[in-house]
């Protein structure tokens, strides 16, 4: 049974309005977020964030996220306002996991489909390549697609999972009114240091 509000080429669970990942139109806008543009993250207790610069353009392209003995990189997108994403991406993923000489499947996670991958890494000090593995997950939201990569401990350990998984729903996607192609990266920003505005 499917939910009639979400088009069956839409990728979400069915409580994403009420669980997360939110649309900014969804939240309470005085809780405390840290404003990175496109994504707002609810700071919490051991929480580490960093931004992912791209070298040569200096644009930030990716936010991650250290928490719980895991790590969890977002990234938000345009989207069409009728149709999601995140099946046409997984299959992108697929196929770039599967060139890189890694190994993925498609299971059914708490978010909806997810991707487990093992993805070859550069060789370690006996020069021997490495597999790491990597959960890649996605969401459809309205007008936005937001698309996480968990690396860690949550890629193994239930409890683990669970945390990143409640991290991942916490965020808050901004996608603004300017019009944007589809697949185009919401743009982010430095957050403001306290004390500015």
């Amino acid at each position: 049974m499917t939910d009639a509000s979400i088009p069956a080429s839409k990728s979400a669970p069915d409580t994403r309005a009420v669980d997360g990942p939110f649309d900014e139109s969804e939240v309470n806008p005085v809780r405390p977020y840290i404003d990175l543009g496109a994504v707002k993250v609810l700071p919490r207790e051991g929480l580490n964030l960093r931004l992912e610069v791209e070298e040569q353009t200096k644009r930030i392209v990716a936010v991650g996220l250290d928490y719980a003995g895991s790590t969890l990189q977002v990234q938000a997108f345009a989207a069409p306002r009728s149709t999601g994403l995140w099946d046409e991406t997984r299959e992108q993923i697929r196929q770039q996991v599967r060139q890189q000489g890694g190994r993925v499947e498609e299971r059914s996670g708490p978010l909806g489909p997810e991707l487990l991958a093992e993805v070859p890494v550069a060789a370690g000090q006996d020069g021997t390549p490495g597999m790491r593995l990597a959960r890649f997950v996605g969401v459809d939201g309205p007008r936005w697609f937001l698309r996480g990569v968990i690396g860690g401990a949550a890629t193994s350990d239930v409890e683990a999972a669970a945390q990143i998984e409640d991290l991942f729903r916490s965020l808050v996607v901004v996608r603004g009114t300017t019009p944007m192609p589809p697949r185009d990266l919401i743009p982010l920003k430095m957050p403001a240091t306290p004390g500015t505005a």
